[in-house]
């Protein structure tokens, strides 16, 4: 068999990642080998991301650069997937002649058919939604992700439609594979390697597959891991208030593989403006799930996501928001300015002042910006536990995160990578903590 370079460029969420190493363990099977060198590459793909503002036009952008790279060579296939290719579909063919294929998130399976065809038809478009037959194509693929933290999706798609979100148009319906297939997978990213495995959904807690009458939620799954000793730490992301049951918060006091951190969007500190968005939960309803928590196991951290400048978000709005972050120290937030999607239900609404919106933003991510840089400088002359996942580019420090994800950078040796290191923090700012590995301190 030739072989034949592919390289893709992956925007946006972890759940993309996952599916871009994922399709390159399919194109494989025929003759697609991968490579960093995105100007020698016989096949091209971008795996988009349709959750921020102007998605659609960033994917021109690229095809432009990419025209410039191929100007003197044999131009590649030109693939683009995800959640751009899902909600433009036969509109991204159109408008540019370059791409030759557009596949959605759902049909990935049907890759390799559309590469083969690529020759006889220049010109495809693949955007069913057809999840069923997606993963059952991959779990006979074995997962060839050797890193050291590996995302694992268990979940897609969704059923909540608040009125702001593009998800259930790109990624469908909610979706939960079978419990075993999952397990099979975990499997075999703890045998390429893996010590932390992130659990990937939409909805990642709304997880649910029924089997002999028996149902099996992400507290199943987060247990059924704890066993395996070569696993160190389990994650999972992203989930949804509506979702948050108590069989998954006991797991933060039985099981302690499961890291203390939660990853919980609200999306705003106004039960009027969460009404206006659909979003199903109150901020009491939030407050309960963070109280419980912090009852069980006073470790835990919250991060959250904040849509500000919401159509209608009045004054009063933003200070139920702002005074939600006094009550709570989010750490790892991400906030921004309402953008409308197309499809959904609140690109049809009136967007405030632009002006007013960033006023609003600044002072959110002032508050959440200083959470973040006192809980890092409360770490500084302290020995934490860090799970080392690579050494740098260019560089020779190592690369690793804490228990609530934050990264780390120390000076290491190279055996030290997968293992849990005790690190002494000398230093830190907003976003990373900064520190020497503990010799006297044994490695887990």
């Amino acid at each position: 068999m030739s072989f034949k370079k592919i390289f893709i460029k992956t925007f946006g969420c972890q759940m993309n990642e996952y599916d871009s190493n994922r399709i390159y363990d399919n194109v494989s099977k025929i003759g697609f080998i991968k490579t960093d060198d995105q100007a020698n590459a016989a096949c091209y793909v971008l795996n988009t991301c349709h959750i921020r503002d102007k998605a659609k036009e960033k994917v021109y952008h690229e095809i432009g650069r990419i025209k410039k790279l191929y100007r003197d060579k044999k131009k590649p296939i030109m693939v683009v997937a995800g959640c751009v290719a899902q909600a433009e579909n036969e509109e991204i063919l159109k408008r540019e002649p370059y791409i030759d294929i557009v596949i959605g998130p759902q049909s990935y399976h049907k890759m390799n058919d559309l590469l083969k065809q690529h020759e006889t038809n220049l010109k495809q478009e693949e955007t069913e939604f057809d999840t069923i037959s997606k993963f059952g194509h991959f779990d006979k693929i074995k997962n060839n992700d050797s890193k050291v933290s590996a995302f694992l999706t268990i979940q897609e798609g969704c059923d909540k439609f608040c009125n702001f979100c593009v998800v259930p148009y790109t990624r469908g319906p909610e979706y939960s594979r079978p419990f075993f297939k999952i397990v099979e997978e975990a499997e075999q990213l703890i045998q390429n390697g893996a010590r932390e495995i992130t659990l990937l959904g939409q909805n990642v807690n709304a997880y649910s597959y029924k089997e002999n009458s028996k149902e099996f939620r992400i507290s199943n799954l987060i247990n059924h891991l704890n066993q395996y000793s070569e696993l160190k730490r389990i994650r999972y992301t992203t989930s949804h208030p509506r979702d948050m049951t108590d069989d998954l918060i006991d797991c933060y006091s039985s099981n302690k593989k499961l890291m203390p951190f939660v990853h919980l969007p609200i999306q705003s500190g106004s039960n009027r403006i969460l009404e206006l968005m659909n979003r199903k939960h109150t901020v009491d309803d939030y407050i309960k799930i963070y109280e419980k928590l912090k009852k069980i196991n006073k470790e835990i951290e919250f991060s959250s996501d904040f849509i500000i400048g919401y159509p209608g978000e009045t004054e009063k709005d933003f200070e139920d928001t702002y005074n939600l972050l006094k009550k709570i120290k989010f750490i790892n937030s991400f906030s921004f300015i309402f953008s409308p999607r197309p499809g959904t239900k609140a690109s049809k609404l009136d967007i405030i002042d632009n002006n007013v919106a960033k006023q609003r933003l600044t002072l959110i991510q002032e508050k959440l910006f200083n959470n973040q840089i006192e809980i890092n400088k409360s770490m500084e002359d302290q020995t934490i536990e860090v799970l080392v996942e690579n050494k740098m580019k260019n560089q020779s420090k190592l690369f690793g995160r804490n228990k609530y994800i934050s990264p780390v950078i120390f000076d290491g040796i190279n055996s030290n990578i997968g293992k849990i290191v005790k690190v002494k923090i000398l230093k830190s700012n907003q976003n990373t903590l900064f520190g020497l590995i503990n010799k006297n301190k044994k490695a887990a």
